[in-house]
């Protein structure tokens, strides 16, 4: 197998791998989040807060493996 095959089928199942742990993070983390409000309803501002930031930075490692994805399909046409 060469570099060219092995990236051509390693690039797509690396992005679902991502897609896969970003919704699995995404559904622990507003999960928690929506139990700690829940539990303490006078700390829901905070609390919701601390979760959007969370989900946005498992969201931007999302992206970042899809961004990875773009730029290097280009090195399999080559």
């Amino acid at each position: 197998m060469d570099y060219h095959s092995m990236l051509a089928w390693a690039l797509p199942m690396g992005v679902g791998l991502a897609a896969v742990g970003s919704g699995l993070g995404l559904g622990r983390a507003v999960g928690s989040a929506m139990e700690a409000m829940g539990r303490q309803p006078e700390a829901a501002g905070k609390i919701q807060i601390s979760m959007i930031i969370g989900a946005a930075f498992i969201e931007a490692l999302t992206i970042y493996a899809f961004v990875v994805f773009f730029m290097l399909q280009g090195s399999i046409a080559n």
